[in-house]
């Protein structure tokens, strides 16, 4: 009996590290296998923001409608159609009574209402809150709800007063937001004002349902601050609950996501792939080895990534299976705006005169051939010329080394010593400039270290090309731990504003923390503005207020977007611009 005593730990940890080994032991390759460039970041609809986060939302949950893939148009989802008002303000969707989540309960109104709830809630901090503030009452729930958060904190606090605020909001909310649902498959919404994209907007991530019995088992009033505390569990392998063509099976991070076929989805017979795995592969060099070796079917774009001279070896081979697309989005360089940076320093960078000097110091033609070599169309706005029918994007700021001088001496900042490098007034040099990048990223380490060069030998200013993990360089730059950092942005749906509220003052994806009352101002009347172009035109007067005058970042081009596939055996990925890829639609010829 002794001997037993001693050796029963042991073969309890034996046991452990059995179940361990068994519960990881990797499942059978699956149908599809597409490799990101990035660890998802949430697989919460309400809290993505990134491109990989979007592509995988929309293999695990559905909205109301989505983007068509060959031209671009909006086709039935969850909603089997849909009116609209003659005065363009109130929307009326009728849902599918077949849709359902992956337990079987069905999709209703009240789900919908529940996830914009959590999207339009200040506690929840999500990027895109600002897609929701045009329906009626929402602003003015947010802001309500904001300034009640801000009162509790300065008073006794208590889990009693923290939930009777809850129950407050919950009533308000009910009261005064412009949502209902006369029954299960009915969601009116009505808005504040006409919203022309409004349908393309339902389209996104951000405005899918999710289940509410779930989530629910996942939050918690804190008693203290008496705001809503989101854990991330119930986003879980094995236990999200979804209503999309898939379901997530396992997520084993940094190393794969599963998703099987979801038996409940209304239209699963048009689901072209059992199941389907994603990897995350940092290092494009492995991601195309991986490619090559046919362990993966599809890189996504990896290649924009690519190390320049193997890029040009995988182009010049001349193969059939590297695509390269121009696509809706801007590669650009942010600037930190507030007055002073993170560790108390003053900000040099609050001054517009210096973002413009930095800015006009950039050979962009330079970068698009010598350092990323897919020769981009290079930006000098944030929107991508002629991708919007009608809309006409401003000149912007081009490369001009003497400009750029002109307006870092207007600031303050000469070189007046001849040392070749600028000072102040009091004979401080510029603070060395920090320009943070994501790390294992070839094509932005490169990017940084050439504006380094380009700024030192044009402005006399030094720079630190500083690299971060992805989940430490997403954290740094939402709090504002940063000088200058490498930014980007896809075309959220077809408007001008998918660019432009990502410099309005209140928008959640604004981390640099630009400001203009004028440029709001602009966004806020074309919001009221029902000619077309009319709207355009303060629209377009609005983009030149941050690209000529304010500059609150350096756009460097437009991106392409370059995949790796075997057209002859992979179908349903699409080639239009916007390149909305449903994972659903990926099968294999046999």
């Amino acid at each position: 009996m002794p001997r037993l005593k001693i050796i029963a730990p042991f073969l309890f940890l034996a046991a452990l590290i059995l179940v361990s080994v068994l519960l990881d032991r990797p499942l059978p390759r699956a149908d599809i296998v597409y490799a990101n460039t990035a660890e998802n970041f949430t697989l919460d609809p309400q809290r993505l923001s990134y491109q990989h986060d979007v592509r995988t939302s929309r293999s695990l949950f559905e909205g109301l409608v989505n983007v068509e893939s060959e031209h671009g148009g909006i086709e039935p989802a969850v909603a089997t159609s849909w009116e609209c008002s003659k005065d363009g303000r109130t929307w009326t969707f009728h849902l599918r009574p077949d849709a359902r989540w992956t337990n079987g309960a069905p999709v209703t109104s009240a789900n919908f209402i529940y996830a914009w709830r959590r999207a339009i809630l200040p506690d929840l901090a999500a990027n895109y809150t600002g897609f929701f503030l045009s329906i009626q009452g929402a602003k003015n729930f947010f802001d309500w709800r904001v300034k009640a958060l801000a009162n509790f904190s300065k008073g006794p606090g208590g889990a009693d007063a923290a939930n009777a605020l809850w129950k407050e909001t919950e009533t308000r909310f009910e009261s005064t937001v412009g949502l209902s649902a006369p029954d299960d498959h009915t969601l009116v919404v009505q808005l504040e004002r006409p919203v022309a994209y409004w349908l393309d907007l339902c389209a996104f991530p951000a405005l899918f349902p999710v289940y509410p019995p779930l989530v629910e088992k996942f939050i918690r009033i804190n008693p203290r601050t008496a705001s809503l505390e989101q854990d991330p569990g119930w986003t879980k392998g094995g236990v999200l609950v979804s209503n999309g063509p898939y379901q997530l099976v396992q997520w084993r991070p940094k190393r794969s996501m599963r998703f099987e076929k979801n038996s409940w989805y209304w239209n699963r017979a048009n689901v072209a792939s059992q199941s389907v795995e994603s990897i995350p592969i940092e290092d494009p060099n492995t991601a195309v080895l991986a490619f090559e070796n046919g362990d993966v079917d599809w890189l996504t774009d990896t290649l924009v990534e690519y190390r320049s001279d193997m890029f040009e070896q995988v182009k010049n081979s001349k193969r059939n299976n590297l695509h390269v697309l121009d696509a809706f989005g801007t590669d650009f360089f942010s600037f930190n705006c507030r007055p002073y940076l993170a560790d108390g320093r003053v900000n040099p960078f609050a001054n517009a005169a210096v973002r413009r000097a930095f800015a006009s110091s950039v050979d962009k033609s330079s970068i698009v051939k010598n350092i990323t070599r897919l020769n981009e169309t290079v930006a000098t706005t944030l929107i991508p010329p002629n991708s919007i029918p009608e809309y006409q994007t401003p000149l912007g700021l081009p490369f001009d080394p003497a400009r750029a001088r002109k307006e870092l001496a207007s600031a303050g900042w000469i070189d007046r010593n001849a040392d070749g490098l600028v000072e102040n007034e009091n004979g401080e040099l510029f603070p060395t400039v920090e320009i943070m990048y994501s790390a294992d990223s070839p094509r932005y380490r490169d990017m940084s270290t050439a504006l380094g060069s380009m700024w030192r030998e044009t402005l006399g200013v030094q720079s630190a090309p500083r690299s971060r993990d992805s989940r430490s360089f997403k954290d740094a730059v939402n709090q504002g731990d940063f000088m200058i950092a490498r930014g980007g942005w896809y075309g959220d749906y077809g408007d001008p504003t998918t660019w432009l509220d990502l410099c309005k003052s209140s928008d959640g994806n604004n981390y640099r923390k630009y400001a203009s009352a004028d440029f709001d101002a602009l966004l806020d009347k074309a919001a009221l503005e029902i000619d077309a172009a009319k709207r355009f035109q303060i629209l377009q007067d609005a983009e030149r207020i941050v690209m000529e005058r304010d500059v609150p970042m350096i756009p460097i081009c437009h991106y392409v977007t370059v995949y790796m596939y075997d057209p002859v055996r992979l179908t349903g990925l699409s080639r239009h611009p916007r390149l909305e890829q449903y994972v659903g639609r990926l099968g294999k010829k046999k």
